[in-house]
């Protein structure tokens, strides 16, 4: 594994080197010394970029941009190894979305869980029916 330079630990996070000396000094990232300089290991920084990018909790939501919200049942999830397609039923409305198999596992959905679909596109095709 690469050991990186204070200044490019930092270039990849995205912080200054000034934050990376921080982090070190409070423990939160681990640095060896080589040649004569601070360095972290390859592992150790994408472990910390991992935890760095791990979401906080939501909390709750007092208004959204998304103007179509339907809450509605799940009736079917289809997974593969990377994607799913979970089905809803939101009144006489069905609703198909494709999210990551993460999100879907991370939400616990499932048949028979209440969930709403929030909708906003700015691509959205209306159509008139036949008389």
């Amino acid at each position: 594994m690469p050991n990186l330079r204070i200044s490019e630990a930092a270039a990849l996070l995205g912080v200054s080197d000034d934050t990376v000396r921080r982090w070190v000094d409070q423990g939160r990232l681990p640095a060896i010394q080589g040649n004569g300089r601070m360095a972290v290991e390859g592992r150790e920084l994408a472990a910390f970029a991992q935890q760095l990018a791990e979401s906080p909790e939501p909390g709750v939501t007092t208004a959204a941009s998304a103007r179509n919200r339907l809450r509605g049942i799940v009736t079917r999830v289809l997974k593969d190894g990377v994607m799913a397609q979970v089905e809803m039923q939101a009144g006489p409305f069905r609703v198909v979305s494709l999210m990551s198999r993460e999100a879907a596992d991370e939400l616990g959905l499932e048949p028979g869980v209440i969930a709403v679909a929030s909708i906003k596109s700015t691509h959205v095709v209306v159509e008139i029916p036949e008389a």
